[in-house]
This record gives C-alpha cells, sequence and structure tokens, in this order.
C-alpha cells in the first residue's frame, strides 16, 4: 500500500516482492538499495530477516525488468563471517545479477567506513562494503565526482613525443586542478554522522547521506526515477529530494515507514525554508 506520498515520490510500506510487479517495466533509471544480507540487520521485534539465496533470486528477478535501457543498479552489500569464513554472499549476488540475469557489471566500488562496528582479534578489521555498480547496457548518464588533484602548477609541464619520423619533440601540458575520484568512497559511520536527525537512528542500519547523494548525483539527471526496495531509514528518498529525482521506496516494516515518513517531511520542510530565505 501507499504509506506516505510526495510530490517527489511515493514510499510503499509492504513487501517487495508484492509491490515490485506493479511498477512498469523500464520505469526506473537507478535502483540503489541495499539488502538485508546475511541476517546481519534486524527486522520487525529483534528478529533476523532471513534474506536466503532463494528470496534474492526472486527480488533480483523483480528488479531488473524495471530498469530502463542504460539504467544502473547500485546493489550495497557485505558478508558475514561464520564458522570462521566469510560468505561470499555479495559475489554470489553480483554474479547472479551478470551471468543469469543479463546486467554488465560496470563497476566494483567499496564503501569504506571510518569507524570498526565489531572488532575482531584474529583478522584484520573489516571497515568497507562492495558497492556493485551494474548496468542494462551502457550507462546513460555519468556525472563523475571531482576531486583536486594533489599538484598541480600554474605553468603546466613539459611532456615529450616521439614524432612520426623518430625525432623527439617536447611540448608544454597544462596540468589539471582535478581528476575523477576513485572508486573507494569513505565515510562518517555512525551515531549524527550517517544522518543529523537523531530520530533516525531507531532504524539499525542506516545508509550514509552523502553515499546515496554520490550515487543519485553519479548515475541520473534531473527528473529521473529513482528505487529502493529495501527503503528502510529513506535516505534515497532524502538524496532524491535534494537533487530533484523521484523516489519509489518499498518497506516492509511499518515502524520503518514511520521513521522514513518523518524523514522525508523534516526534508521537505528544511527545504521549503530554505527556499523562503532565499526569496
Amino acid at each position: 500500500m501507499i504509506y506516505h506520498e510526495t510530490e517527489h515520490g511515493i514510499l510503499h510500506c509492504g513487501d517487495c516482492l508484492d509491490i515490485l510487479p506493479t511498477l512498469a517495466d523500464k520505469s526506473v533509471d537507478l535502483v540503489l538499495t541495499s539488502p538485508p544480507y546475511d541476517n546481519l540487520r534486524e527486522y520487525g521485534e529483534g528478529k533476523g530477516f532471513n534474506f536466503t539465496k532463494i528470496l534474492f533470486h526472486k527480488v533480483a528477478q523483480r528488479i531488473v525488468p524495471l530498469i530502463c535501457d542504460g539504467g544502473v543498479l547500485v546493489w550495497v552489500v557485505g558478508d558475514a563471517t561464520i564458522n570462521g569464513s566469510e560468505t561470499g554472499t555479495s559475489f554470489e549476488q553480483a554474479l547472479y545479477f551478470k551471468n543469469d540475469l543479463g546486467l554488465n557489471l560496470h563497476d566494483t566500488m567499496i564503501y569504506e567506513k571510518d569507524a570498526i562496528s565489531f572488532p575482531d582479534k584474529n583478522r584484520y578489521q573489516s571497515m568497507f562494503e562492495y558497492m556493485f555498480v551494474l548496468s542494462s547496457g551502457k550507462p546513460n548518464v555519468f556525472n563523475p565526482i571531482m576531486v583536486k588533484t594533489t599538484y598541480h602548477s600554474n605553468y603546466g609541464k613539459f611532456v615529450t613525443d616521439r614524432q612520426v619520423d623518430g625525432t623527439k619533440k617536447r611540448k608544454m601540458v597544462q596540468s589539471k586542478r582535478e581528476r575523477i575520484a576513485g572508486n573507494v568512497w569513505r565515510y562518517g559511520v555512525g551515531y549524527m554522522q550517517s544522518a543529523k536527525s537523531k530520530f533516525v537512528f531507531e532504524h539499525p542500519a542506516i545508509f550514509p547521506e552523502q553515499l546515496a547523494y554520490d550515487h543519485v548525483y553519479s548515475w541520473t539527471s534531473e527528473k529521473a526515477t529513482v528505487l529502493d526496495p529495501f527503503g528502510g531509514s529513506g535516505t534515497t528518498a532524502i538524496a532524491c529530494i535534494r537533487l530533484n529525482r523521484k523516489y519509489i521506496l518499498i518497506e516492509k516494516e511499518e515502524k520503518y515507514c514511520e521513521i522514513a515518513a518523518r524523514r522525508i517531511e523534516t526534508e521537505l520542510d528544511q527545504t521549503d525554508i530554505f527556499r523562503e530565505e532565499k526569496q
């Protein structure tokens, strides 16, 4: 059912397996989500959500037809360590999208955390998750995030080119002040870092707001439609509001729908105040 609706998008409260089939094929420009992998999250009354391989396959099979030609899926996932071994679930899921459902594995990115959640005693500390960027063909949109170069000169630098006749010629090449960012993105995590509203932390696993913003910015243009089938606390919707994209969120647990709806309304109130101040 539609739990909350604004001019920017819709929040559905229900099972994504029931709601995804109601969406039109090729109607989504970007899917940005993090599934409840390896029972590392708690849902409902403190119960782990068993996101089995069969359930994953069902969800994946419903997601892929919704992605438009040139659209992108960003699948943020990690692995639990069970009986001394990492599960490898992340790679299994990425390869299922690629080998079985026909998406391109466009990039394997890393979401690096600036803090350690569960320190281990006999292995190096786990501080990252994978961000698999899969696409339906060549991505339609790429708005690269730019970072400053560590060194540049106002005068550029000399390089030597070998000419067709074998001689060498020196020429001046202007050094660049910016470059495209790498595919390892570091974010602050934890209380009041992943989000700025205290009530949001009633959800056990929050996307960093900047992570969602960076992916929505990178892979879509204004007015694009972004789907999050595991909507959680609504972070994807917040990024869409800030970037003028349309969102579709689906969340199974009503208490998390309440958090997402409240968060969306808070963001819209702040947006209205900002607009009034500019006027």
